[in-house]
């Protein structure tokens, strides 16, 4: 379980590929800030993945054919940079929402403009979950927790202000370029029990 506070950025140093699976080797300097050991789970751009090697400023995570195709792990390169949160702890402070690092699907930046000291991007909305994506609600985007601040029939937007933009890598993002996303989790049993 997370929040969408992304705590840090990492930088991809390895990357194995073997078929649709892959071992990622990532660099953080904050791994020992937070007592992570092999076996706990991390969030790397909003995908929760388990921690299983630690060295010095890195750690290592395997990745399964499952999230190969729902992600844009596919897409990952050496020098990457990444966001990173670890779990959430039972006493921490609950900011952003209930992310669980399930990545349903993976979208595209389509539109990106400067609106005061916002920066609103705007990505294309898959058919599949437009009746998750809802005005007001949230939604993490390359794990990061968000508001939806605008939906059309096509898109979705959100406002990032400047210290989004400098401690996510939500900053850097290019038209076109493909994020993960998941959709709130809250959405999605309301979707599911209305059978619909």
């Amino acid at each position: 379980m997370f929040t969408g506070i992304i705590q840090t950025i990492g930088r991809v140093t390895s990357l194995e590929k073997t078929k649709e699976t892959a071992k990622i080797r990532l660099k953080t300097a904050y791994i020992k800030t937070w007592h992570s050991k092999v076996g706990d789970s991390i969030a790397v751009n909003g995908v929760c993945l388990t921690i299983t090697a630690i060295q010095e400023d890195y750690f290592t995570v395997d990745v399964m054919p499952e999230t190969m195709r729902r992600t844009n792990f596919n897409h990952l390169q050496i020098g990457a940079k990444v966001n990173l949160e670890p779990a959430l702890q039972a006493s921490a402070r609950l900011d952003g929402h209930f992310v669980l690092g399930h990545v349903d699907t993976i979208t595209v930046l389509v539109k990106r403009q400067v609106d005061q000291n916002a920066v609103v991007l705007t990505f294309a909305l898959p058919m599949d979950y437009q009746r998750q994506i809802v005005v007001k609600g949230s939604i993490a985007v390359a794990g990061v927790s968000l508001t939806i601040t605008n939906v059309t029939s096509t898109t979705f937007s959100v406002g990032l202000i400047p210290h989004t933009l400098i401690k996510t890598t939500l900053g850097d993002l290019q038209i076109g370029n493909q994020v993960n996303i998941e959709t709130d989790i809250l959405g999605k049993y309301i979707f599911t029990c209305k059978g619909v």
